[in-house]
């Protein structure tokens, strides 16, 4: 079964993960990192654990979720991997990273990328793709049945959901995918959101204001 680590990097305060299991092998997910600390916390924590990266997955493609795409992929070779819809999102983020005053080193562009439905793999584990759009125009949730545990990127967080303000965002169509597809899943599934502290989709359902 696999287990799941976080790290909060870069000045938004963006949950970094890194999913492993029992074979050591691991997925990064939404590398956030910026400075050379939060690399090194990151690099540390894989090399103690003596785990193998194998997968590079992406939610989404703002800003925060992608600054530590290219550094990924010179450490461990790993291009990444998201749905194609979010490539504009991405292409975007050259243009406006100097006016947020941040250095941005360009993400390489995934050999493959994701689909709006089935699973990607690694070790014994299977992530179940959940499309997600209305933060983002194509934005995918990992979820893992085994483990009972969503990483859900910027679509619902502890007492509150992601921003629908962005290009590409859409407030009833967020709503209704977490209406839809986040909360058909057990209520005991433990949800790690792209910022602030997990939840439950059981909590969410009974105290989320934007489900009142």
């Amino acid at each position: 079964m696999s287990k799941i680590r976080s790290f909060v990097n870069n000045p938004y305060q963006e949950n970094t993960y890194i999913l492993f299991d029992d074979t050591r092998q691991c997925a990064i997910i939404d590398p956030g990192m910026y400075t050379a600390a939060e690399q090194n916390a990151v690099v540390n924590f894989i090399r103690d654990n003596q785990l193998k990266p194998i997968l590079l997955l992406n939610t989404h493609c703002h800003i925060d979720h992608v600054l530590g795409n290219k550094f990924v992929f010179d450490q461990y070779g790993l291009k990444p991997r998201f749905h194609p819809g979010e490539m504009p999102v991405l292409a975007s983020v050259p243009a406006y990273a100097p006016q947020m005053g941040m250095q941005y080193e360009p993400s390489p562009l995934p050999d493959q990328y994701l689909s709006e439905t089935g699973t990607v793999s690694f070790g014994e584990t299977d992530l179940q793709l959940i499309f997600a759009p209305g933060h983002s125009p194509a934005h995918l949730c990992f979820y893992d049945e085994a483990a009972n545990l969503l990483v859900g990127g910027d679509v619902l967080f502890k007492g509150s959901i992601g921003r629908w303000d962005f290009p590409g965002g859409n407030f009833d169509l967020l709503i209704n995918n977490i209406k839809e597809k986040l909360f058909i899943l057990p209520d005991d599934c433990t949800v790690y959101p792209g910022h602030g502290l997990e939840t439950t989709i059981g909590q969410e359902k009974k105290t989320n204001p934007f489900f009142k």
